[in-house]
């Protein structure tokens, strides 16, 4: 999963990146709201992490913006104002949830888990596909009811794949998704981890579940006939 931090406090913006990273997210940073609509503009994100009292753009007026153009990412606003009306313009901008600093990590933590828990347009939290099953709230992956141990980017590569079953991902959509600006891996690394999990989720099963398409890219999907 890939998440943007918008925080003009450098060293509050380190300790958020830092500790994201530790739980396996990708991680991009920037510290002003101009900077948002170029790094939006470039990936795709799981979710953003914005700051109201931002120069150049504040974050109400990033998010209004980003609603009206029709930009769906989940949005946690971070904001050191405490009034009812504050965060009443922050949710009524378009935010999924609002976190008032000070706050804990741990807090931090679960409420990024919650906004994740499902995309807007979904309605569950496990997704299935014949007899495999991820479960988001637990990061259990199950196929035919045995239990899969994966890797944190080994989950993060499966989820949006299987949010996306059906549809044929290039290498270059899924490193996008994958891993933020500053990875300086091998231009294989997809190949890589597609391997890993063939033979985690499909080695041992008459049904293939990941499937190559030649000079595309990867798709999950039941095996054709």
């Amino acid at each position: 999963m890939r998440i943007l931090v918008a925080e003009d406090d450098r060293d509050m913006n380190k300790l958020i990146v830092r500790r994201l990273a530790a739980e396996n997210y990708s991680v991009d940073s920037c510290h002003n709201g101009r900077e948002v609509f170029d790094y939006l503009l470039c990936a795709e994100y799981d979710a953003l992490i914005l700051d109201i009292m931002m120069p150049e753009i504040d974050g109400i007026t990033v998010l209004n913006k980003l609603r009206q153009d029709g930009n769906k990412v989940p949005v946690l606003l971070l904001t050191a104002r405490d009034s009812i009306e504050d965060r009443v313009a922050g949710l009524d901008a378009g935010a999924d949830d609002y976190l008032i600093k000070p706050f804990a990590f741990e807090e931090l933590l679960a409420r990024i888990r919650v906004m994740l828990r499902k995309p807007a347009t979904e309605k569950t939290s496990v997704y299935r596909l014949l007899d495999l099953e991820l479960h988001v709230d637990t990061h259990r992956v199950l196929r035919g009811g045995k239990e899969i141990q994966l890797s944190g980017k080994e989950f993060s590569l499966l989820r949006y794949m299987i949010q996306n079953q059906g549809m044929v991902l290039s290498r270059e959509k899924l490193e996008q998704h994958l891993w933020n600006y500053d990875y300086l891996g091998g231009s294989n690394v997809i190949d890589v981890y597609i391997r890993y999990l063939r033979k985690k989720i499909d080695e041992g099963y008459e049904k293939k579940l990941i499937h190559t398409v030649r000079g595309v890219g990867y798709v999950l999907r039941e095996q054709e006939k």
